[in-house]
């Protein structure tokens, strides 16, 4: 099946004429319209837009031209990206009409290749939450189990993948937005290192800790479309040049943390027990396995709650119903500003700006927003110091499996605790990935690798062991 392939497989198809860019494009469009009425990862499809790059494509294979690893390969990009002239929502009513008027960094380079973007993916409003249900536009489905959560916020970008909808997606990781949903979806999750990919188009959330990543079917996919999207950009400030290397290392020579706090009452022992095993993989294959502490996990998630949600508020104060976004009617213009934002923002947004607020308030900016960061700072001491033991740390993605549609989303604090494994490589910038590890029953599990600064090359190239082994 064309839509069942992977990035490299696809090309290499394309390349030897097996079938066309317009055979490819019309595979996923196709599967589309059969499944995603009850799995509902998409918010809209351009189908002759993607056609039409398709031709392009097809035309210049007839010329026997070269073509990039990406060109004629069907892309889906969450709804917090901008793609010029195409509907950006960031699953939310406030925006339900915006129209970008310009591409995304991220976007503008798929282009380049060549990529054929199929349309964008459902999320939790605003990229707040952890299970796609906080959409104003309904929910996504779990493809493995249509009655549970695909994860969130980028739900709608794994389960377009996991159901081979697209071939690959974009994403976006604030507190594990990427590599939740592709631990819950079965698939490939790679958070980079804060400022290795341009935010220039992302619509911002929590800017200190906002980053675009790719998922995908495999690691070697992962790869491909993160040095397609990485790299310094004169529009983002906070981007840097990185150099991808490629890495050769003996497994023997590895040492692999496991920090014990990640290992604690309270994670699924089902979770544990896959991941345990996937690490002991690793050991038998010669690495060397290292118990670390990371003694201030159990505040991260305190600290990620509140810095947060007071960037969010910052963020967000530009949705006034003045200049774009719903606008209600009002008397004045404080009736306009409160109508519009309470109309047009759904219950968990105006939760985290109110909560975020209150914390940058007067008298209280100490005590809540300066204090995280001081906790911010611990937390990035404490990997600074694991990572002159180890070079790379597993862990679980979860502590918990794909939970039931519903289950959580009345009890804000136990969805937040979904979080506590992703939030703290936020909090210190690193890259993350998530890959799959195995099942329990149908739900995937998925294991985390969390490395140095901007040493994505490595964190691949480990997963690709896991992925032989």
């Amino acid at each position: 099946m064309l839509t069942e392939l992977t990035i490299a497989q696809a090309h290499q198809g394309l390349k030897k004429k097996q079938f066309s860019a317009l055979e490819l494009c019309q595979a996923h469009l196709n599967k589309i319209k059969e499944q995603d009425k009850s799995i509902h990862a998409f918010l809209s499809v351009d189908e002759s837009a993607a056609l039409t790059q398709a031709k392009k494509i097809d035309d210049l294979l007839a010329t026997g031209q070269e073509i990039s690893l990406l060109a004629g390969i069907s892309a889906a990009i969450k709804d917090n990206i901008l793609i010029e002239n195409v509907k950006c929502t960031a699953g939310s009513r406030m925006l339900e009409n915006y129209v970008a008027p310009y591409d995304a960094t991220v976007v503008a380079k798929l282009k380049k290749q060549g990529a054929i973007i199929l349309g964008k993916t459902n999320l939790d409003e605003f990229a707040m939450g952890s299970s796609t249900e906080n959409s104003a536009f309904g929910p996504t489905r779990n493809p493995h189990d249509l009655t549970r959560v695909p994860g969130g916020t980028s739900g709608g970008s794994a389960a377009a993948v996991a159901a081979d909808m697209s071939i690959y997606a974009l994403g976006s990781d604030t507190g594990g937005s990427v590599r939740q949903p592709a631990s819950f979806c079965g698939v490939v999750g790679l958070k980079p290192t804060y400022g290795a990919v341009s935010r220039y188009g992302l619509i911002a959330f929590a800017s200190s800790l906002d980053q675009i990543g790719p998922i995908t079917k495999t690691v070697e996919d992962a790869k491909i479309v993160f040095e397609a999207i990485a790299g310094q950009d004169p529009l983002d400030s906070t981007s840097v040049e990185s150099k991808i290397r490629n890495s050769k290392f003996e497994i023997r020579n590895l040492k692999i943390g496991m920090p014990k706090e990640y290992f604690v009452k309270g994670i699924d022992p089902s979770i544990e027990r896959l991941v345990k095993e996937a690490i002991r993989k690793y050991e038998k294959a010669g690495a060397k396995l290292i118990e670390v502490s990371l003694p201030h996990t159990e505040a991260a998630l305190p600290a990620y709650y509140m810095i947060n949600p007071s960037e969010a508020s910052a963020n967000l104060a530009r949705y006034d119903g003045i200049k774009y976004g719903y606008a209600a009617l009002g008397k004045d213009l404080m009736e306009v500003y409160l109508k519009s934002r309470g109309q047009g923002f759904g219950p968990e947004v105006r939760r985290r700006i109110m909560l975020g607020t209150y914390a940058l308030s007067s008298g209280y900016y100490e005590a809540y927003y300066l204090r995280a960061q001081k906790v911010r700072t611990q937390i990035i001491n404490d990997f600074k110091k694991v990572f002159q033991k180890v070079d790379v740390l597993l862990t679980p993605t979860s502590p918990v499996l794909p939970f039931k549609l519903g289950e959580k989303i009345k009890d804000p604090l136990s969805m937040y605790l979904v979080d506590v494994y992703t939030v703290s490589v936020n909090l210190a910038g690193l890259p993350a990935l998530s890959l799959p590890c195995g099942k329990v029953g149908a739900l995937p599990v998925g294991l985390q690798m969390i490395g140095q600064p901007f040493s994505e090359h490595k964190i691949l190239a480990l997963a690709e062991i896991f992925e032989q082994l």
